[in-house]
């Protein structure tokens, strides 16, 4: 085991401390790291101190790549600014929003969208304590950025050319 920590240790510093340009470093990252980060991030249900850690981890990669420590002194907007990366939260956002749409246009009698829209029954009750982050919370708070309801949402996204460039331009502003 300690071997293994070893060579990840050294290859580590193969690639992020390498002459290779950050072009390449970026690449790599959205490549090989990003896709094991964000693997079923479409249906995850987020609260704030998950979305914090996720993004902190991703600035954290970043300032590796850039080879940026504590005590330059650089923000995080900067770093942001000099990859021109997303934070990560924004992608889980798009992704979100995107698996929605897919739910939203299909045919009425499929299971998934019938649980997408369907009615909780009146009898049933909650446990005690704090609910849980639910998918659909989470989606509702993702579509009243977009300053759209649930029922409206739906509507929206039957029109899949409309709701890519919903989704597009809501996940880079």
């Amino acid at each position: 085991m300690a071997s293994l920590a070893v060579r990840c240790k050294k290859s580590d510093n193969c690639i992020w401390k390498s002459r290779l340009s950050l072009g390449t470093k970026l690449k790599l990252y959205n490549i090989s790291i990003l896709p094991i980060m964000l693997h079923g991030s479409e249906c995850w249900a987020l609260s704030k101190a998950d979305a914090r850690k996720i993004d902190a981890l991703d600035q954290w990669c970043l300032r590796r790549i850039l080879d940026i420590r504590w005590y330059h002194c650089v923000s995080n907007h900067e770093v942001r600014r000099m990859t021109e990366q997303p934070p990560l939260t924004a992608i889980i956002h798009k992704r979100r929003l995107m698996l929605f749409g897919h739910l939203a246009r299909m045919d009425e009698t499929a299971d998934t969208r019938r649980i997408l829209t369907g009615v909780h029954q009146s009898d049933w009750s909650r446990p005690v304590g704090r609910p849980y982050t639910s998918w659909m919370a989470t989606l509702k708070s993702d579509l009243s950025l977009h300053n759209l309801t649930f029922e409206d949402a739906i509507e929206l996204a039957l029109d899949k050319s409309l709701w890519r460039l919903l989704v597009a331009i809501g996940a880079t502003h």
